[in-house]
C-alpha cells in the first residue's frame, strides 16, 4: 500500500484545519492573540508543523505584533515539550546508554555547552523544530540554557511572518498563489546554511575534546 497519498491527505487536512483555526482567531478581537499562542503551543508539543500558523500570523498581527507572538508560542510551547521529554523519557534513554562512556562524554560535554548548541541549532533550519524539543530533553542541556538558546528562532520567524504577511488573506497561507520575497528566501537559506555548518562542526570538536578526556 502506498502511504504517499494518504500523508499528503493527511497534511492537507492540518492544513484545512489551521487554517479555520486561524479564522475564528482573527474574529476574537484582542483576545486572539492569546488563543492564537495557545494554539502554537498546542501544535508544538503535539508534533504538529506550524509553518501554516507562522504565516497566518503576518496575515492576522502583522511583522511585528506576528513575530512577537509565534516567538512567544513556540519558546512556550518548546519549553512544555523538552519538560516531557526530560521527566517522560530521559530516565528510560538512561538505563539504555548505562555503562556506554563514549556516549556519556558526549552528554556531558553538550549540557556544558549547552546554549551555543542550542542557540546554533535554532537558526539552522537542518535540524526539524518539533523533534529538537524532545530530542534536547533526554541530554544534559540545562533548562535555562535552553529557553535562552530559544532566541536562535528569532530570525527565521521574523522572516516566516514578513513573508505570510505578504499573502494578506489567510486563504492563500501555504498555497501556490501565496506571494514571496526571493531576496528573504535566500536570507533564510544563508543564515540556515551557516549555522548548520556552525554547528555541526562545533559539535565534533567538543564531542571528540570529550572523549580524549575520557580516556585520559
Amino acid at each position: 500500500m502506498n502511504i504517499q497519498p494518504v500523508l499528503a491527505q493527511v497534511s492537507f487536512n492540518l492544513q484545512d484545519i489551521f487554517r479555520n483555526a486561524l479564522q475564528s482567531i482573527d474574529n476574537l478581537g484582542s483576545v486572539g492573540a492569546f488563543a492564537f499562542i495557545g494554539l502554537y503551543i498546542i501544535a508544538t508539543v503535539a508534533f504538529l508543523p506550524g509553518s501554516i500558523i507562522t504565516l497566518g500570523a503576518g496575515v492576522i498581527f502583522g511583522v511585528v505584533w506576528g513575530s512577537l507572538y509565534v516567538f512567544i508560542g513556540a519558546t512556550l510551547g518548546a519549553t512544555a515539550a523538552f519538560l516531557v521529554g526530560r521527566y517522560l523519557a530521559r530516565n528510560w534513554v538512561a538505563r539504555q546508554i548505562e555503562g556506554n562512556k563514549k556516549f556519556a562524554a558526549i552528554d556531558r560535554a553538550v549540557g556544558k555547552e549547552g546554549l551555543k548548541i542550542v542557540l546554533l541549532t535554532r537558526l539552522s533550519p537542518v535540524f526539524p523544530f518539533n523533534l529538537l524539543n524532545y530530542a534536547f530533553g533526554i541530554t544534559g542541556v540545562s533548562l535555562k540554557d535552553y529557553f535562552i538558546g530559544s532566541v536562535g528562532m528569532i530570525p527565521g520567524t521574523i522572516m516566516y511572518v514578513y513573508i505570510g504577511s505578504l499573502a494578506g488573506s489567510l486563504a492563500r497561507i501555504g498555497t501556490e498563489n501565496q506571494p514571496t520575497n526571493p531576496t528573504v528566501q535566500w536570507a533564510i537559506r544563508i543564515i540556515g546554511f551557516i549555522a548548520t555548518v556552525a554547528v555541526t562542526v562545533y559539535i565534533t570538536r567538543i564531542a571528540k575534546k570529550a572523549l580524549e578526556q575520557e580516556v585520559l
